[in-house]
């Protein structure tokens, strides 16, 4: 029979990806998600019945444990960026992979990965970075051999950061930037999925490995970029990060206040990440430990961004034809 893998979180942004190349590996792939009635659309990446989304809250033991049963490898690829209601930092970055990896040994999985950020760090001032570190701590006590993959900024089709920022011009006289100065180093989803499917395949070491792409630009320049990219011009206004401060503080009052209904555009915890650069760090293992060449990033971003451009999909043609020369009478 087929191998089992469980992937907690299987069809949010990275992990749809993991799934994806799993079922192309031949491996039965179960997708562990709050709302499995939103995550069909993980089946069409096999054949009938080779994916198959399933109800999990990895706050529950027994909600973990049933999902894992006959499961040769386990994936948690659960995170969020900003808490709402009972989606806190803690639960869920800390507490529920904490939770998964104890029940993995338990039942004797041959291998876990966790996918991470870079930035975790349990001394972090951010509660993301914070509750990042403390989840890869408890992998790291019971489940030794977990390949913990640590990802800067991700990019792809479906990413919130681009898109977000590009859907931003089609309303906005100018981009708003917290941390115009900070590093990132943009890397492409499907080079984070096959880090994973190499070490769900038992061809990685076990331990960290720091994922970034080939570039590394400031926040600044990734904006200037994507307006390229789009055909647009807006100027980009850098926020001081007091002032961010001020605003996510008044977000945050408000998204409690409305019980997580109304989630501000940026909050206090993310303004404390963006002060920090997200780059690979010294004497890590990355891509090339694993043999991974990283994905440039333009050829992607033009891939999936032409919907923002004025013109949309015809951009290019118009372009084209502003080259041609009027016939000669």
């Amino acid at each position: 029979m087929s191998k089992l893998v469980t992937i907690y979180g299987g069809s949010g942004f990275v992990g749809r990806y993991i799934a994806r190349r799993m079922a192309q590996q031949g491996w039965r792939v179960r997708v562990a998600v709050r709302h499995p009635n939103d995550a069909m659309f993980v089946r069409t990446y096999g054949v009938v019945g080779q994916v198959e989304p399933v109800f999990c809250n990895i706050r529950d033991d027994d909600s973990v444990r049933a999902v894992m049963i006959g499961a040769d490898a386990v994936v948690n690829s659960v995170g969020i960026l900003a808490e709402s209601r009972k989606q806190g930092f803690d639960a869920l970055q800390h507490e529920g992979a904490a939770r998964i990896a104890r029940i993995a040994a338990e039942r004797g999985v041959a291998q876990l990965v966790q996918i991470s950020a870079i930035g975790a760090d349990e001394d972090s001032r951010s509660d993301y970075g914070r509750t990042k570190g403390l989840g890869e701590r408890a992998v790291r006590d019971a489940f030794p051999s977990a390949v913990i993959l640590r990802p800067s900024i991700v990019f792809g089709h479906e990413d919130e950061f681009f898109n977000r920022f590009a859907a931003m011009t089609r309303v906005s006289p100018f981009l708003p930037v917290v941390g115009a100065n900070t590093l990132f180093q943009p890397v492409y989803v499907d080079d984070i999925a096959r880090a994973a499917e190499m070490a769900l395949l038992g061809h990685a070491e076990p331990g960290i490995y720091e994922l970034g792409g080939p570039e590394t630009l400031t926040f600044r320049q990734l904006m200037q970029r994507m307006l390229t990219i789009i055909r647009r011009r807006r100027p980009i206004i850098a926020i001081p990060f007091w002032a961010a401060s001020v605003m996510g503080a008044v977000f945050d009052f408000g998204s409690r206040l409305t019980g997580g209904l109304l989630a501000g555009p940026i909050s206090r915890d993310q303004v404390r990440n963006l002060r920090r650069d997200n780059v690979v760090g010294g004497g890590v293992r990355t891509f090339a430990d694993l043999g991974i060449q990283p994905t440039a990033m333009e050829p992607v971003l033009e891939d999936y961004l032409w919907r923002f451009r004025p013109s949309g999909q015809y951009a290019r043609i118009k372009e084209s034809a502003q080259n041609l020369r009027r016939p000669q009478p």
